[in-house]
C-alpha cells in the first residue's frame, strides 16, 4: 500500500515489489510513473484528479490485451481495473447482468454457463471486458448477435472531471452512443450492463488444408461465407513456417444455433468449409460454449506484434495483399475474421462503431526475438 496526500489506495512504483508486472500488458513493456488498482468509482475519481495535478497522462487497463499496448505507458499513470470483476445477474427475466470493467471474458463465460447463457464476444478467457466492449467486442457469435455492443444496455463511467455517470439509452444517451465502440476516450467505464443470450452448446473446432494456393483458398472460404448463415461465424487462419514446421492453413469454425438445434443443422452449414481444399485433418465437436474459449500464450522469448484492419471486401486486391503478406521472410501469421449477418445489419449511425460495412477483419501478427527494441518492432512493421 502506498500513500500520497492525494491516493490512500494500492498504487505502485518504480522499484515496488510487483511493479514490473504491473508495468508489462500481453504485447508491450511500460515504464509508468505509476500504476493504481481502484476498488471503486470514488478512487476512480481521485486517481484521475491526481494524474490532472501531475499532468500525467493515463492509460486505462481491464485485460492488458491491446495490440497497441494501450494498457501501459511511459512516464504516466496506469489505471488498472482488476479490481472491479465481479459479474452478477441484475434482471433474470431480462437477462441483464453487469459486468466489471476489470473482469475477463473466462469469468463471464464461466458465470452464464451453468444458465445457459452466453455473451458474444472474447475468443480468449483472459482478455478484458471494458477494452474489448468499448472497441465493439468480435466473438464466436458476431454473425448471430453482432458485436458485444449491439447487447450492451447501459454503463457507468467516472469521467474526466470525476463525475459518476450512468450512460444508456435514457440517460447520457450521446455518452452511451460514443462508448459504444469509441474506445476509452471518454472516462473510465466502471461496469456494463448487457443483454445475455440464451446459448446451447455450439460446434466448434478446426479444419486443416494442405497449403497449395494460398489465393485460391481465401477466395473459396469468402465465397463459403458470404452464404453462409448467420449461426456460423469462422476465421481462416495462414500459419507461418516455424523451424521444423511448414506453413500451414486453416479454419475455425464456430456454429451456435438455438438451443436444441439438431447436429444435422449445424453439419449442413459446416460442409462446404470440408470443401474449399485437401482437407488433411478436421475436428469439430459439440461444446459448452464457455468451453470454446482458450487461454492467451505468450511464447517464451518470443515478442509477439499484431495489428488488424477491417475490409469493406475481400476482393482481389485485398486477397492478394493477404497472399503477400503470408509470404514475407519474417514469420508472419494471418488470420480473416469473417463478419456480416447480424453485425452488418444494424445501421451504421447507431453506434460509434463505425464499419458495419466491412466483410471482414484482417490480423496479422509477427513473432519477433524477445530481445527486439520498439524501433525494430516499427521497422518490422513497415511495408
Amino acid at each position: 500500500m502506498t500513500t500520497t496526500s492525494d491516493l490512500t489506495f494500492d498504487a505502485l512504483r518504480p522499484g515496488d515489489d510487483g511493479y514490473d508486472e504491473a508495468a508489462t500488458v500481453f504485447f508491450a513493456t511500460g515504464a509508468p510513473a505509476l500504476v493504481v488498482r481502484p476498488r471503486d468509482p470514488d478512487e476512480i475519481a481521485r486517481a484521475l484528479a491526481h494524474a490532472a495535478q501531475l499532468q500525467l497522462p493515463v492509460s486505462v487497463r481491464s485485460g492488458g490485451h491491446s495490440a497497441l499496448g494501450h494498457g501501459t505507458n511511459d512516464g504516466g499513470m496506469v489505471v488498472d481495473l482488476r479490481a472491479l470483476a465481479t459479474v452478477e445477474v441484475v434482471d433474470e427475466e431480462r437477462r441483464i447482468v453487469r459486468v466489471g470493467a476489470g473482469a475477463t471474458w473466462g469469468q463471464v463465460a464461466d458465470f452464464l454457463d451453468p444458465r445457459g447463457w452466453g455473451l458474444t464476444s472474447g475468443d480468449t478467457r483472459d482478455v478484458g471486458v471494458g477494452g474489448l466492449t468499448l472497441g465493439g467486442g468480435i466473438g464466436w457469435m458476431v454473425r448471430r448477435h453482432g458485436l458485444a455492443i449491439d447487447n450492451l444496455v447501459g454503463a457507468r463511467v467516472v469521467t474526466p472531471d470525476g463525475r459518476f455517470l450512468t450512460a444508456s439509452p435514457d440517460e447520457h444517451p450521446d455518452l452511451f452512443w460514443a462508448l459504444r465502440g469509441g474506445g476509452g476516450n471518454f472516462g473510465v467505464v466502471v461496469d456494463l450492463d448487457f443483454v445475455a443470450q440464451e446459448v446451447g452448446a455450439v460446434h466448434f473446432g478446426t479444419i486443416t488444408y494442405r497449403l497449395d494456393d494460398r489465393r485460391d483458398l481465401v477466395t473459396r472460404w469468402r465465397d463459403a461465407m458470404r452464404t453462409a448463415p448467420d449461426e456460423l461465424s469462422s476465421t481462416l487462419v495462414l500459419a507461418p513456417a516455424f523451424p521444423g514446421a511448414a506453413a500451414a492453413a486453416m479454419v475455425l469454425v464456430c456454429y451456435a444455433g438455438e438451443p436444441g438445434t439438431a447436429p444435422a443443422q449445424a453439419d449442413a452449414a459446416i460442409e462446404p468449409l470440408l470443401e474449399l481444399g485437401t482437407v488433411v485433418a478436421a475436428k469439430i465437436e459439440e461444446r459448452r460454449y464457455a468451453e470454446v474459449l482458450e487461454e492467451a500464450q505468450h511464447p517464451a522469448g518470443v515478442r509477439m506484434v499484431a495489428r488488424n484492419t477491417v475490409v469493406r471486401s475481400l476482393d482481389d486486391e485485398v486477397v492478394a495483399a493477404v497472399d503477400q503478406l503470408h509470404r514475407t521472410p519474417r514469420p508472419a501469421a494471418v488470420a480473416i475474421r469473417s463478419l456480416g449477418g447480424a453485425f452488418s445489419r444494424v445501421p451504421a449511425d447507431a453506434t460509434a462503431f463505425a464499419h458495419r460495412d466491412a466483410e471482414a477483419m484482417v490480423v496479422c501478427g509477427l513473432f519477433l526475438p524477445g530481445t527486439t527494441s520498439d524501433a525494430e518492432v516499427a521497422s518490422a512493421l513497415e511495408p
